[in-house]
């Protein structure tokens, strides 16, 4: 090696010919090391799913569209129903089939239960505190826990039925006022949902007056700016520009302003109760009878599941309060933007579908009055027999899911599926509007047919991953039994008491169901039918 060394470098003396040695020899290490591992990243190669082609920075963004439910379907049909997108700097993989989802929220549910960071649900929700957008972890263990046992149990749902039915007939009767005239459904639905939701959260309305316009204000931009896409969680050096436009202002003025009410309601039913002996709290036979912040100050006070929560807990899960936004998204989920949020979607979509379809409409009427006969409300206790109408509720929800991409998860470890590798920190969206359209798994998937359901036992509760309207699995919404009891007795009442035309002479085919744009899928025009009074 010296003589070598010479031979290249004339001029090396024996004092430095050491170092010099040591030297090349790291060198050829390094170049060593190097290749090794080289070939060992090219046998070890990542097995990513198909990926469109993105451009710089902004990764696939611009491929979403107006509406993503399907732009993202068209995709899917190009490269696969596991689809790696980046939006921006983000990896995210796309789920678009059945079975594809039972893998992500069934089978490797644990690994797919985190929730992606929005700076804008931090500003909204309270760092995340609520249930729907808390990651995984002990305190999202502990929140729903109090949710699923203490606000959205079956007992706690039935215990409510006086509240929608009481509503519910005074849409009714407010229908009935407008003697054959047009009814404008998209905003009593929106109010019916409202006042229900209000009055099970907070034990009275606030829809009413002046002080309810706001309100009603509120909730929409609240709404608004959870479905707003914010461009800095997806690309951080441009997250500057929210306070250019002034979205991060927004955003903290309206969550100041619903901190504000939320502060205010539970001071009110702290003074209430400070009128009354507490020395019990909540009594087994008056819980019942108790909204849902009255039992959350109960559990603050009584410790009652075995560990503390803060009045900013309490506010978060007053918030989480009805299905889940997942919107969506099941899914971001809330009281307000949520729990009425999703349900008056579906029924707006339900109605109009049956006077689209008047056939289908007949049928269902049919059913409801040789079941009720010559009563004049239909109540909670009918409904368990009107199979035609579940039906047409989960071919709703099927056709015209809320929330078409359900809230996004992320993996928390590496991962394969059907394959392909997904790494740790990979966002995970669920196109639920795709999948229910799959012409693999249903008949003319394209046509409303509430038939459909009459002979098959598909749910829409998360067991069956080809109807998934809601989500499943540890991120599933818990909410589900509360927005569909609503649902079914608002129609029931709907079709029962008036048979539906639609205004100018027009007949079903001539309904626009063009959609929305945004998180929640509404009709983008307000639905407007004429009812005519049925006396039997």
């Amino acid at each position: 090696m010296s003589n070598f060394l010479q031979f290249l470098v004339p001029n090396v003396t024996s004092m430095s010919l050491q170092p010099f040695v040591l030297t090349i020899l790291a060198f050829i290490f390094i170049l060593l090391f190097k290749w090794s591992s080289f070939l060992t990243k090219r046998n070890t190669k990542k097995n990513s799913p198909p990926s469109p082609p993105k451009l710089p920075i902004i990764g696939n963004l611009h491929q979403l569209g107006l509406q993503p439910h399907c732009s993202l379907q068209t995709l899917a049909q190009r490269h696969g129903p596991l689809m790696l997108l980046h939006f921006g700097s983000v990896p995210v993989l796309v789920v678009s089939s059945a079975d594809a989802a039972q893998e992500i929220m069934k089978t490797r549910d644990l690994n797919f239960a985190n929730r992606p960071k929005s700076s804008m649900f931090d500003k909204l929700l309270y760092n995340n505190k609520d249930v729907a957008m808390a990651p995984y972890g002990e305190y999202w263990r502990q929140m729903k826990s109090i949710l699923v046992l203490h606000l959205v149990s079956n007992k706690r749902v039935q215990s409510f039925c006086t509240v929608r039915e009481e509503e519910t007939f005074l849409m009714i009767d407010k229908i009935k006022e407008s003697c054959s005239s047009s009814v404008n459904l998209s905003e009593m639905f929106a109010k019916l949902t409202n006042d229900v939701v209000c009055r099970v959260a907070f034990g009275r309305k606030y829809g009413e007056g002046e002080g309810g316009r706001k309100f009603k204000e509120l909730l929409g931009e609240f709404g608004e700016l959870l479905g707003a896409i914010n461009v800095g969680d997806y690309i951080p050096s441009l997250a500057w520009l929210n306070c250019v436009n002034g979205l991060d202002a927004k955003a903290e003025k309206v969550a100041k302003q619903f901190d504000d009410f939320l502060e205010r309601v539970i001071d009110e039913h702290i003074n209430c109760q400070k009128k009354v002996d507490h020395n019990h709290g909540i009594s087994q036979e008056n819980e019942n009878q108790k909204d849902f912040v009255d039992i959350l100050l109960w559990i603050q006070e009584e410790t009652v599941i075995g560990f503390p929560i803060d009045r900013v807990s309490i506010k978060a899960l007053i918030l989480f309060r009805g299905c889940s936004r997942e919107v969506n998204f099941t899914t971001a989920t809330d009281a307000f933007a949520a729990g009425t949020d999703t349900t008056y979607t579906v029924l707006e979509w339900t109605m109009a579908e049956l006077i689209r379809h008047p056939m289908i409409l007949k049928k269902v009427q049919n059913e409801v009055r040789e079941i009720i006969g010559n009563k004049k409300y239909i109540t909670d206790n009918d409904l368990d027999k009107m199979h035609y109408l579940k039906a047409i509720i989960k071919e709703t929800l099927r056709f015209h899911p809320p929330i078409p991409l359900l809230v996004p998860r992320k993996s928390i470890q590496d991962a394969k599926i059907h394959g392909y590798d997904i790494a740790a920190g990979t966002q995970v969206i669920v196109n639920a509007w795709t999948i229910a359209r799959d012409p693999t798994l249903w008949d003319e998937p394209e046509e409303f047919q509430p038939e459909r359901f009459l002979t098959s036992s598909i749910d829409f509760k998360g067991h069956d991953f080809q109807l998934i309207p809601f989500g499943a699995g540890r991120r599933g919404c818990p909410g589900i039994s509360f927005a569909i009891t609503i649902i079914e007795l608002a129609v029931a009442n709907l079709v029962h008491n008036f048979e539906w035309t639609l205004p100018d002479g027009a007949i079903g085919k001539d309904l626009d169901m063009t959609e929305s744009t945004g998180l929640t899928i509404h009709r983008k025009f307000s639905l407007t039918a004429i009812a005519t009074p049925y006396f039997g």
